[in-house]
């Protein structure tokens, strides 16, 4: 019994750090467009990220409830899956963060999960069809979803402003973005506590069912709603930089307008999921919706070959994180013995991943805009033709002359181009 409640307790702290992970892991799905665009400070958007992360852990269970009695089936499970499945989870978002990929928290938390039941009951311990239903087929979903939602916002947007034909009506458009931003940057963090603190909750819900603690079903207690919520709201203050800086210039070049459609359209999308009960990947939604914006400008680009890393991880983070939830699994039915080698593991592999990145820190100061394009002309790779109309010959001959010259009082102008001043 001692052992148990020893293990326990690893457990619901192993789920806490996790949880901080996922907190600057994703920071920049609220953030990274708001701070690219200048709309805020580096510092002042992630700690406005952080209190709503932390209100909006409050707001439903929905998504817990999913994880602690949906995915994994509680009759018989051990405590030490669910240890084993963290350990999948942390390593792979480490190793994520390092590289500056923007990939899935809740995938990562899923393939531990999912890899650790597998090696300790087999297959049959995996509810198939509540995975293919919340979580694979929102995980396609949900990226196409808030990409062609952001993509044609975008294009309602710039179709609006291009009615504006004076220069004081474009500072005021300009300043009105800014503020879209921020509301809705706003409402993606809220989204995100809402959506991720609950896998958290869920995992230590599903803890103190396998070890007896609570009934099965049941709703998780209130303390483990409130430590979940601070630390997802702690992780979030101290700000994933590497994976912002991927995600707010990375991708694509985003002026206020798109960048503001982009959050809206995401956080649309997590809220209405978390409402459901389905725990999509806040990072897929908003790396979509941050694409979609870029196609929805005309002339817009990606950079494929950033995106195109970015598919890579995505498709890995599943059968990764499985596989080491498994062999973690694995080690630790061998008992105490193998409990204390796989945390030790887990500490090594995160203090070495830690001492890699300081090699090459990246800090607030990196992401925060400088006035001008976030990277040199030249970096983008692809421009998608197929997504929006070839311009005619006296569309591009206007916009040739837009961007050599300044544009006379009365002609239409790019309302953004004002903010990026």
């Amino acid at each position: 019994m001692e052992h148990i409640t020893l293990l326990l307790a690893i457990v619901i702290v192993t789920a806490l750090v996790f949880d901080f992970t996922n907190g600057f892991h994703d920071t920049a799905n609220a953030m990274a467009t708001t701070i690219s665009t200048g709309a805020l400070k580096p510092k002042t958007a992630v700690a406005m990220s952080a209190v709503l992360n932390l209100v909006g852990a409050f707001l439903s269970v929905e998504v817990a409830k999913t994880i602690s009695g949906g995915i994994i089936n509680e009759d018989g499970l051990q405590t030490e899956v669910i240890f084993a499945a963290l350990v999948g989870a942390i390593l792979w978002n480490l190793l994520t963060w390092l590289v500056g990929l923007p990939s899935s928290s809740s995938h990562a938390l899923f393939g531990g999960l999912i890899g650790a039941a597998v090696m300790s009951a087999g297959w049959s311990s995996v509810n198939g069809g509540t995975v293919v239903t919340k979580v694979l087929i929102p995980a396609v979903a949900a990226p196409i979803v808030a990409g062609l939602a952001a993509l044609l916002a975008t294009r309602l947007t710039y179709r609006i402003g291009g009615k504006i034909r004076n220069g004081a009506q474009e500072k005021a458009t300009a300043k009105g973005y800014r503020a879209g931003q921020i509301a809705s940057a706003g409402l993606v963090s809220l989204a995100h506590g809402t959506n991720d603190a609950q896998k958290t909750m869920g995992i230590i819900t599903l803890a103190l069912v396998t070890g007896g603690v609570l009934a099965p079903d049941s709703d998780p207690p209130v303390w483990v709603i409130v430590s979940a919520g601070a630390a997802i709201a702690l992780g979030t203050y101290l700000g994933g930089w590497r994976i912002i800086r991927t995600m707010g210039s990375g991708l694509t070049d985003l002026k206020p307008p798109q960048g503001f459609a982009a959050q809206t359209s995401a956080a649309t999308v997590i809220l209405a999921s978390s409402h459901l009960g389905f725990s999509l990947s806040t990072t897929q939604s908003c790396s979509g919706a941050v694409m979609g914006a870029g196609l929805g400008r005309r002339g817009g680009v990606v950079r494929w070959s950033t995106a195109t890393r970015m598919f890579v991880a995505w498709g890995l983070t599943l059968p990764a994180a499985g596989l080491v939830g498994a062999g973690a699994e694995l080690l630790t039915r061998q008992g105490t013995w193998g409990v204390v080698v796989v945390a030790a593991l887990l500490v090594l592999g995160s203090a070495a991943i830690w001492l890699v990145s300081r090699r090459k820190p990246v800090g607030h100061d990196d992401v925060a805009p400088t006035g001008g394009d976030s990277e040199p002309a030249g970096v983008v790779t692809a421009a998608i033709a197929s997504v929006s109309p070839p311009l005619t010959a006296a569309q591009a001959a206007t916009q040739d002359l837009k961007a050599t010259i300044p544009a006379a009082a009365g002609t239409t102008q790019d309302p953004a181009r004002t903010a990026t001043l």
